[in-house]
């Protein structure tokens, strides 16, 4: 995803604000602190559309019987 691509978004979208933020003030332990928990909420995403693919796949299962 490009960031003209967030940009499109709404402005007060999470996400945008949270590209957009500088990051020049954070200390390294603030920023290991920061990757962080941008790779726990990557891995909350995946879990979320593992689950997703998941109930799609025994839905369509389901309705090919």
């Amino acid at each position: 995803m490009d960031l003209d691509d967030l940009a499109a978004r709404r402005p007060d979208d999470p996400l945008v604000v949270l590209v957009r933020q500088d990051l020049d003030p954070l200390s390294v332990d603030e920023l290991r602190l920061r990757i962080a928990a941008l790779e726990a909420e990557i891995a909350r995403t995946r879990r979320k559309i593992e689950g997703a693919i998941s109930h799609r796949s025994s839905a369509e299962a389901l309705f090919r019987r």
